[in-house]
């Protein structure tokens, strides 16, 4: 299926070619970011000088896009086009993309393999390929290092406001480094060390910054919504030995595995984002990475204690 979308992407590409009319844009910059971590950071960096284009739309499902032959004329049009690269966007591969000013997020920090850990439902064999964790963003200390290289590439490429958006990433580093000493002092503090995520796992990046130990139902990127049984019951037995008061869920979860828990342990659930994503009213209110994982912080302070 990857194969037959990348050959009608590039058959897209041929038809569209640079004769294909580029959507209106203003007279600054355009950043066209493939998902909304890279969209929030540039926003954060890029302020008023930048018209921003997000493709991975919010309230949509992050693993499934395939962008659209408007997509990839936006993209390739683009002044910085940020991404996250990875598998989940092998539809690059089949972009033009040595003309494209472009950073990888995953370029910018240490990459980590995703974890099997015990009680985990899996589906396929053992011994399969290990796979990176794509979610590099979701240290606060990751979301630094990719900021600046954003900051560095556009004062590259605008030389004129490299000030301001040097300004504007002091700015924004600090209120990041002010949330990482906020998390530290949570977690730090805390009387148990170990979260139950009743949901995906996208957040091995967080919990290593910070020496958290964890039990989930599946692994980060995985399609699986139903868990077997027997992770249900590891997972209801892991909550009670570990004397934990809430269980947590991710964003766009349905929440089934967390109230089932709940229902047996009596323990309640809580909200935890990767930030992968946020729903288009979400959006609207303007809020962005620094809102979400407060939104975590609060769910630390019940989860922990």
């Amino acid at each position: 299926m990857k194969k037959i979308s990348a050959m009608l992407l590039s058959l897209c590409l041929l038809l569209c070619g640079c004769a294909s009319p580029e959507p209106p844009r203003s007279e600054g910059l355009l950043i066209v970011c493939s998902d909304f971590p890279a969209y929030d950071f540039a926003r954060e960096i890029a302020g008023e000088k930048a018209e921003l284009c997000l493709l991975i739309k919010p309230g949509t499902e992050v693993h499934s896009y395939e962008p659209t032959p408007r997509d990839v004329v936006r993209m390739e049009s683009s002044d910085l086009f940020i991404c996250n690269g990875g598998e989940s966007e092998a539809w690059l591969e089949t972009l033009s993309s040595g003309c494209m000013n472009t950073v990888r997020m995953m370029d910018c920090v240490e990459t980590l393999t995703e974890e099997e850990k015990e009680g985990m439902y899996i589906r396929g064999e053992d011994g399969e390929e290990e796979e990176l964790d794509e979610h590099v963003w979701t240290s606060p200390q990751n979301a630094v290092l990719i900021s600046e290289e954003i900051c560095a590439r556009l004062c590259e490429i605008d030389p004129g406001n490299a000030e301001l958006y040097t300004a504007n990433l002091r700015a924004f580093t600090a209120e990041l480094r002010e949330l990482d000493a906020e998390l530290h002092r949570v977690i730090d503090n805390a009387p148990h060390r170990t979260l139950i995520f009743a949901d995906r796992f996208p957040m091995r990046y967080f919990t290593r910054e910070y020496g958290l130990d964890y039990f989930a139902a599946f692994p980060g990127c995985s399609s699986e919504s139903e868990a077997s049984a027997k992770t249900v019951a590891f997972l209801i037995d892991r909550v009670r030995e570990e004397g934990l008061s809430a269980v947590l869920y991710m964003e766009f979860s349905n929440e089934k595995l967390a109230n089932v828990i709940c229902e047996d342990t009596g323990c309640s659930k809580l909200p935890f984002y990767s930030v992968h994503n946020l729903t288009a009213e979400q959006f609207e209110a303007g809020m962005g990475y620094l809102d979400l994982m407060r939104i975590n912080l609060e769910s630390l302070k019940e989860a922990l204690y």
